[in-house]
């Protein structure tokens, strides 16, 4: 199936059997413990706990979107890595009511400061969790098992850990 572009006008004729790319931060940091932490927000329809993700623009690359979402929703700024962890499928109601599908590429982050102030800062909640809390709270059984496998982080995701981490 290919991944079709979000334009801002949109019939519900138009969405059928298509796939949305989207693309997400997993905003993460090591505790005083040393001990893997993610920051997740509440989305701002429902109120559920995700991620910071949104459109993939095609003048940036995937991750360098992930990164603009995470300070967007999160007032999380950090280093963003180019290799995801991983992709999930979700689907999202749009505010005529029309479902569509969008696969959510997860890119890894460290933050290295959290913003008092930013975008969204009254439109969301932001909270840290363990990967056990962070799995738990999410819908997607793809994200949650992406986010659950963060203790056993590859190689380059723990260099990464060690190199940025300084919240």
């Amino acid at each position: 199936m290919a991944i079709a572009k979000m334009s801002k006008t949109r019939r519900a004729a138009d969405t059928t059997g298509k796939l949305y790319a989207q693309a997400a931060a997993l905003p993460l940091r090591l505790s005083n413990a040393s001990k893997v932490e993610v920051l997740m927000v509440t989305s701002r329809d429902t109120g559920r706990w995700v991620p910071p993700k949104g459109w993939t623009n095609k003048r940036k690359s995937p991750w360098s979107s992930a990164k603009i979402e995470a300070w967007e929703e999160a007032g999380a700024i950090g280093a963003i890595s180019k290799t995801p962890l991983g992709t999930y499928v979700y689907n999202k109601i749009l505010n005529d009511g029309t479902a569509i599908t969008c696969r959510v590429t997860l890119y890894p982050m460290v933050v290295q400061k959290l913003s008092k102030k930013w975008k969204e800062k009254h439109e969301r909640t932001r909270c840290w969790f363990s990967p056990e809390q962070a799995a738990r709270r999410v819908c997607e059984p793809e994200l949650g098992a992406m986010i659950s496998s963060i203790e056993a982080r590859p190689d380059w995701l723990r260099k990464m850990l060690k190199k940025y981490a300084s919240v």
